[in-house]
C-alpha cells in the first residue's frame, strides 16, 4: 500500500491505464484559453500538473509554460510528450507549499484536482502561493471537492470535514490514496488578483 499522495500518483502515472483518464485537457480549462488570450496573458503555472494535460494544452497555444508536480513518473510522461509534440515548457518536480517563483510571475495559475488535498490549513498555505506568484490583474482556476461529492463523509475524520479514505479505487479522482481532501460547498473556485 502507498503511504502518500505522492506515491499514490507516482504509481498511477507509471501506467498507460493509469493515465488514460488524465489525457484531455477538462473543457473548463480548454475554454479558458480566449479569455487567457484577450487579456494578453503570457506566463502561465500548471500547478500539479500530472501528466501534463494541461500544460501540454497551454504549450500548444503559444503560452509560456511552468508546470510542477510532486510525482516523478507524471513528469516524465509530460516531457516525453513535450518532445514528441515539439513543444517548449518547463517542467519540475516541486511542492504546492512552496512554490519555486518569484512574487508576481504569472498572468495566470491553474491548480485542477491539488490544492484540496490536505486540511484546511493546507488549502490555505497553497491559496496564499498561489496569490503571491501571480500577477496583479492574474488569474486564479482551480477546484475544490464538493460536499455533494459522492465520497464526502467515507473515511475517518481527521478534522472537520477532512477525511482519510484508505482504498484506492482505480476510476475515480476524488479518492485515490490515503491522504486528506477537505472538501467545500464549492466544487469550483476562481479569483483575480
Amino acid at each position: 500500500m502507498v503511504a502518500t499522495a505522492v506515491e499514490a500518483w507516482d504509481e498511477r502515472w507509471a501506467t498507460p491505464e493509469g493515465r488514460a483518464d488524465w489525457l484531455v485537457p477538462h473543457p473548463a480549462v480548454a475554454g479558458l484559453v480566449p479569455v487567457l488570450k484577450a487579456r494578453g496573458a503570457q506566463h502561465v503555472l500548471d500547478l500539479g500538473c500530472g501528466v501534463g494535460r494541461h500544460a501540454l494544452y497551454f504549450a500548444e497555444h503559444g503560452f509560456a509554460v511552468e508546470a510542477i508536480d510532486g510525482a516523478a513518473a507524471g513528469l516524465d510522461f509530460a516531457c516525453r510528450e513535450a518532445a514528441a509534440r515539439d513543444l517548449r515548457l518547463s517542467l519540475r518536480q516541486a511542492d504546492a507549499d512552496t512554490l519555486p517563483f518569484s512574487d508576481e510571475s504569472f498572468d495566470y495559475v491553474l491548480s485542477w484536482n491539488v490544492i484540496f488535498h490536505g486540511t484546511m490549513g493546507d488549502v490555505g498555505r497553497r491559496l496564499a502561493e498561489i496569490w503571491r506568484v501571480l500577477k496583479p490583474g492574474g488569474l486564479f482556476q482551480g477546484t475544490m471537492l464538493s460536499k455533494r461529492d459522492v465520497q464526502f463523509g467515507r473515511g475517518r475524520a481527521i478534522a472537520p470535514d477532512t477525511f482519510i479514505r484508505a482504498a484506492i479505487p482505480r476510476r475515480t479522482h476524488t479518492s485515490i490514496a490515503t491522504w486528506p481532501a477537505l472538501p467545500c460547498s464549492s466544487p469550483a473556485l476562481s479569483f483575480c488578483r
